[in-house]
Formats: structure tokens, C-alpha cells, sequence
């Protein structure tokens, strides 16, 4: 996550402070990645010492607004015309989670499996019902419509990225069962008693209803924290 290029981003909305940067980062966001006020202001110092922000006075009540300078401009022009770089990965948990259980002794690995899918599948759902949330803000006239429209777009991109990994598991629990069948594999426990989740991830995010109410279940952070 590029906290860096997001704060150049709103302040070249104007000259901001530094919990007002949070408050405004969170906001276009949910709160899915939240920051704290040190992080803010130590990336507004490497901000400053890099000529892309410049301090801009005080607001009424003594707050050190920073002001983004015309290198900062270029900076987060470049910062929108290039692509994120997916040459090298962030690392994913669950990837390395399944990576390492491979062959593991005493591991039940379709059992990981099958816990994701579960968790996943209801993350998903919780996705889905916070999008009819922001879709009927905005159909309302609710709140900062831009907010929303960011948040919106946050979101549909945990739904596409929850979905994808539904049918990821799908894709492993196949392939080893494939492998273990040939021999390649040490052979594959059977699936856990309880089942797959009977929620369709593929279609999850235009039909899917949650089977359980939002108090039977932790949420996950990014709906808590637009919830609250």
C-alpha cells in the first residue's frame, strides 16, 4: 500500500494536517487499511525531506498544515500513469499456509482448505451486503458522495479478490486430490464431515445472502470499522 502517494493525493485537494490526512485516508478507504497518526507524520517528514510537500503555515487552531509542491505534483502524476508492479508480490499468508502444509506430517490439508473456504465465502458475504450499503448511500444522497464512490470501488475489489480466492481453493483441493490419485502425492485425507459452504463464490457477489445475522459472527475489520 502506497500510504506515501495516497497522502500527496489529498493534499493536492489543498493544505491538510496530519490527523486530518488519517481521517480523510480512512474515509476514502472504510478504514480497510488503517493508519495511525506517527505513520502519518513520519511519512509527511520523509514527504518534506524529499521536496514533494512543503510546510503551509497553521490552520486557526495551530494545527502545521503541509502544503504539495509542484514536485509533488509530478510525483503523484507519474504515481497514476504507472502500473502497480506485480513482478514481486506482497506475500500471502494462505499461500505459504498451504505451501508449508504440503505433505506435512499430521496436517490434514483439505481440512485447511475447507476452514478457508468457509471464512472466505462468509467474508465475501459480508462484502456484498456493506456494497448495498454504500450503493443505496449513494443512491440517497447520503454523506460525501465521492467518499462513497471510493469506498464503493474498495470494496468491489475485496469482493473480485475473496471470489478469486474461492475458486483458488476450488482449483487446490482439485489439483492435490489429481496428484494424490497418480501417486504423486501422498495420498489425500477426505473431506472434512461438514462440507463445503453451499454459497457459489462465483456468483456471490451479485446474489449471495448471508446465512448467518452480523451478530453471530466477527466481521472482518473493513465492515466493523464502517459499521461503527
Amino acid at each position: 500500500m502506497s500510504i506515501r502517494h495516497g497522502l500527496l493525493a489529498l493534499l493536492e485537494r489543498g493544505p491538510r494536517y496530519g490527523s486530518q490526512l488519517r481521517t480523510e485516508f480512512e474515509s476514502r478507504t472504510g478504514s480497510t487499511w488503517p493508519l495511525n497518526v506517527g505513520q502519518v507524520y513520519t511519512t509527511l517528514a520523509r514527504l518534506e525531506r524529499d521536496g514533494l510537500v512543503a510546510p503551509g503555515g497553521e490552520d486557526t487552531a495551530g494545527h502545521t498544515l503541509y502544503a504539495i509542491t509542484e514536485t509533488g505534483r509530478h510525483e503523484l502524476r507519474g504515481w497514476y500513469e504507472r502500473p502497480v508492479d506485480r513482478a514481486n508480490p506482497p506475500r500471502d499468508e494462505l499461500a505459504i499456509k498451504l505451501a508449508m502444509a504440503v505433505g506435512a506430517p499430521g496436517v490434514n490439508i483439505r481440512a485447511v482448505i475447507q476452514s478457508q473456504r468457509h471464512a472466505t465465502v462468509q467474508a465475501m458475504q459480508d462484502y456484498t451486503r456493506l456494497k448495498a450499503q454504500a450503493l443505496a448511500a449513494i443512491e440517497s444522497g447520503r454523506g460525501s458522495e465521492r467518499d462513497d464512490i471510493a469506498w464503493l470501488l474498495v470494496l468491489e475489489q475485496l469482493i473480485f479478490q475473496t471470489e478469486a480466492e474461492a475458486r483458488w481453493l476450488d482449483h487446490c483441493e482439485s489439483r492435490l486430490v489429481r496428484l494424490s490419485a497418480r501417486g504423486d502425492l501422498a495420498p489425500v485425507e477426505a473431506e472434512p464431515p461438514e462440507g463445503r459452504p453451499t454459497a457459489d463464490p462465483t456468483t456471490a457477489s451479485a446474489t449471495t445472502t448471508p446465512t448467518t445475522t452480523p451478530t453471530d459472527r466477527p466481521l472482518p475489520r473493513t465492515a466493523r470499522m464502517r459499521r461503527g
